[in-house]
């Protein structure tokens, strides 16, 4: 059997083909099947003097979302999407639909498609997404095995928060005690790097915020590392070579995917390239200032947007404009300590501010990663629990990662769904994650 990503192997040889019918359309003595088999999509052309006249009637009755096998000729075909189709010299069907197919060739609407997610998962967008996010993923393992780090799994459940207990999703155990579904396993991650040096988490994490705006998910994935003994410069060398590994991987590998959604892969080439721009919080407060004044705004911004006034943090519309006057990711270095978790290091010589940046994406896509280098002075930290109000026994054993062996350290989290979306260019992080969860949305 022959995988539709593989047929340029096979150009002018016969091949069996397992798949399914995505649409068909007829024009006298011939039939065009759209065929998929996961791989990707290919036209299989059946000619009625080429098969015998069963073939040919079986073909011409097919329903969309047919499961079948057809064997036939791959030949190269440069109008074909692909370039390539298969010549039809015999098929079988698998097994038919019971009924008609819900998601036929014309426009549904958001809603309708997301209610029967579990179908459109197989029709051309989802399709290519879902592969970028995979290709993603494996830049993701792969960049970090290349540069020494231990992936370190983190709990889904939790007996504190990470950055306050706001937003997160609370869990009766058995009417004994409280737990909370993880909202970030930087905390533990801490605990992997003093015992190896170099980690990285990568899992669900779960953040109880009524939002519906097209950046939030009540589930997403993140990607947090965390490096004994690294410093906040090194901390954002560290996420700059990683984004392009990411970004350089998916233009090399994801071809057909991206030009399935129309991404304009030159928008991206400048992140492939690196030398991200650094700028501080205060830097950023003027630009963002002088491009509310002069007007040089992005394409359809809303109206009535306010200036940031200094020690407040950056909206939604805010990070659009900074992703708007570069063209590749910025990186908002030294925001306000009071504005920020309780975790971050202060700069000695500032207090007032912290050793921690936030990376924005160009186009209008936001924060697609917060990072900084941790506390790591016991009396420091154990006050700073204090000033949040954070129930001091639930943190005890992150205080002791201070009481024996504590070092500098950092490190950063990253959102897949965001990062995935930028990429593809897709308009909201539910189509980047295969069953979203949403505060309207949590069928199927």
């Amino acid at each position: 059997m022959v995988r539709i990503a593989d047929l340029a192997k096979y150009d002018g040889q016969e091949i069996q083909l397992h798949g399914w019918l995505t649409s068909k359309r007829s024009s006298g003595k011939i039939h065009f099947l759209q065929i998929r088999d996961g791989s990707g999509f290919v036209q299989a052309t059946v000619f009625k003097n080429d098969v015998p006249e069963e073939v040919f009637e079986t073909a011409k009755h097919l329903a969309q979302e047919t499961s079948l096998r057809l064997a036939g000729l791959v030949r190269a075909d440069e109008r074909a999407p692909g370039g390539f189709e298969i010549g039809v010299r015999d098929l079988a069907v698998v097994a038919s639909p019971a009924g008609e197919y819900p998601i036929t060739p014309k426009e549904h609407g958001i809603d309708f498609l997301l209610e029967r997610r579990h179908l459109w998962l197989r029709h051309k967008r989802p399709w290519a997404i879902l592969r970028v996010r995979d290709a993603v993923q494996r830049a993701i393992n792969d960049f970090f095995h290349h540069e020494g780090f231990v992936r370190f799994d983190a709990p889904f459940f939790t007996p504190n928060a990470a950055e306050g207990t706001t937003n997160l999703f609370e869990i009766d155990l058995f009417d004994e005690d409280k737990a909370y579904l993880s909202q970030s396993g930087q905390l533990y991650a801490e605990a992997g790097a003093l015992a190896f040096g170099k980690v990285y988490t990568f899992g669900p994490t779960f953040r109880a915020e009524k939002s519906k705006t097209r950046r939030h998910l009540l589930e997403f994935w993140m990607i947090e590392p965390e490096v004994a003994y690294a410093t906040h410069e090194d901390n954002m060398n560290l996420q700059e070579r990683f984004v392009s590994y990411i970004v350089r991987r998916v233009l090399e590998q994801c071809q057909e995917e991206l030009r399935v959604l129309e991404r304009d892969v030159s928008k991206l080439q400048p992140t492939a390239e690196g030398n991200f721009p650094r700028i501080s919080y205060t830097e950023a407060l003027e630009i963002i200032r002088a491009h509310l004044e002069s007007g040089d705004l992005p394409e359809n911004f809303p109206e009535g947007i306010l200036p940031v006034p200094w020690g407040e943090d950056l909206g939604a519309p805010h990070e659009t404009i900074l992703g708007y006057h570069f063209d590749r990711p910025v990186m908002v270095h030294s925001y306000p300590s009071a504005i920020k978790a309780f975790y971050m290091q202060p700069w000695e010589d500032h207090p007032e501010l912290a050793k921690c940046d936030d990376m924005i994406a160009p186009e209008g896509y936001g924060e697609i990663i917060g990072g900084s280098e941790r506390i790591h002075d016991y009396e420091l930290l154990k006050a700073r629990i204090e000033e949040h109000n954070l129930p001091m026994e639930a943190f005890e054993w992150y205080l002791d990662l201070r009481r024996f062996g504590s070092v500098p350290h950092a490190g950063f989290g990253m959102g897949l769904e965001r990062v995935v979306a930028w990429i593809t260019g897709i308009d909201h992080l539910r189509e980047a994650i295969p069953f979203p969860r949403m505060l309207t949305r949590m069928y199927p």
